[in-house]
């Protein structure tokens, strides 16, 4: 086995398939495939499934290669340290559901980091990815949300695949319409106020079951449906058919412009929304707990303003900041 071996395979679960790692490692396709299986071979295990739709990571591949990322890692901070390199860039990829305060995070990120190298990747994609990712080890976290509707299951896929959810916050349900829609001045709307116009969520292609939904209340029978792949998309229709979908209420007026709000709806059932992560993976929070560092931010029906939404996205940065392992002696709340 070499680290040559392990480049390899880590390229392989991250691209997805031989064709696209070969490329990436400019070497050929039969060479890379070599390469696998002789690895296979002597660690008499299966990496990779083939299957006639591709190649899929295995379950013991899945343990494998979070063990391959943490010898390459050490091998990287060796040559680092003494073969005095310029100091590496510091990689990181989060998959999420479609918040806006997770984009927000990562600008603050960016802006606070003060590195000269890095390379980051935040994938907004569907929640069964999300699970995929963090187990494929694709991304280092993965955010979504738990309720009473779809916990069992998720849950399940979570332990399933040897990953943690730790809780950031609880949401309260909210809807976000454009300013225009007649709803956008109530203090709070109902589920029957909404029936007369287009319901919008975002389709979870193969696994569009009511339990990987990313908004709640998706059980909910409603006349006028569209489901979207984006979030610029389902904004873009809030406006142009007075749309509205059903979320956390977290928003932010700088990224996303002033022409969505957000109105508490009047229904029970919180969003815990938060973080999973692997537990074979080599990046651990630092300063111990936590979810004890960043705190339970609760968003009440009355309270979702500028500086609620600073005060949790701030602390949603503090979260990414911990993971790192970065400085955040000096890191504030908004």
């Amino acid at each position: 086995m070499t680290l040559q071996q392990l480049k390899y395979v880590t390229t392989v679960a991250q691209t997805g398939t031989i064709s696209d790692a070969a490329k990436k490692l400019f070497i050929s396709q039969p060479s890379l495939t070599k390469a696998v299986r002789e690895l296979e071979k002597e660690m008499g295990i299966t990496i990779f499934e083939r299957t006639n739709r591709g190649i899929v990571i295995s379950k013991e591949g899945e343990t494998f290669l979070g063990y391959a990322r943490q010898v390459l890692e050490q091998a990287a901070l060796l040559e680092e340290t003494y073969k005095k390199k310029a100091g590496r860039k510091q990689e990181f990829s989060v998959s999420t559901q479609h918040y806006s305060f997770a984009v927000n995070a990562f600008v603050e990120l960016i802006e606070r980091y003060g590195s000269e190298k890095y390379d980051f990747c935040l994938r907004e994609t569907q929640t069964y990815e999300i699970i995929e990712d963090v187990a494929q080890m694709k991304s280092e976290i993965g955010i979504l949300y738990l309720n009473d509707f779809n916990r069992t299951v998720l849950e399940k896929l979570i332990k399933e695949h040897d990953l943690v959810f730790t809780e950031l916050f609880v949401a309260k349900p909210h809807i976000f319409v454009s300013t225009k829609n007649p709803l956008a001045g109530k203090k709070s709307v109902t589920i029957e106020e909404l029936e007369p116009y287009p319901y919008l969520s975002f389709e979870q292609g193969e696994h569009n079951s009511f339990y990987f939904s990313e908004e709640i209340f998706s059980t909910v029978d409603r006349p006028k449906n569209i489901r979207v792949r984006d979030r610029a998309t389902l904004f873009n229709l809030l406006i142009g058919l007075n749309g509205y979908t059903v979320c956390s209420g977290v928003i932010d007026e700088e990224l996303n412009g002033e022409n969505i709000v957000s109105v508490p709806l009047q229904a029970q059932g919180d969003m815990h929304i938060g973080m999973v992560t692997h537990k074979k993976s080599s990046a651990k929070p630092s300063g111990g707990d936590l979810s004890g560092g960043i705190g339970t931010v609760y968003a009440t029906e009355n309270i979702i303003d500028k500086k609620y939404h600073n005060r949790l996205l701030t602390r949603a940065c503090f979260f990414v900041y911990s993971f790192l392992g970065l400085d955040i002696t000096n890191f504030r709340e908004g």
